[in-house]
């Protein structure tokens, strides 16, 4: 592996703990809104815990999903 893909795969990286840790931030905002019992990696996917059910979405879905319930609540 050259310099350049050992670069290339540093950055991905570090995007994807930037990712994580937004991801974690909204979770954690939901449930200080009252809007999810829970929420966290589960088997590949993202499990958010929301009115008796466990809805699994990509980590990319999970974080749209808590954003506009948030920017639901907080209009």
């Amino acid at each position: 592996m050259d310099a350049e893909e050992l670069l290339r795969q540093q950055i991905k990286q570090e995007g994807d703990i930037i990712s994580a840790n937004l991801l974690n931030e909204l979770g954690n905002r939901a449930i200080e809104l009252g809007l999810i019992a829970g929420h966290g990696h589960r088997a590949g996917k993202y499990e958010i815990l929301r009115q008796g059910k466990a809805i699994m979405l990509s980590p990319k879905e999970a974080q749209s999903y808590l954003q506009n319930l948030i920017t639901e609540i907080e209009q």
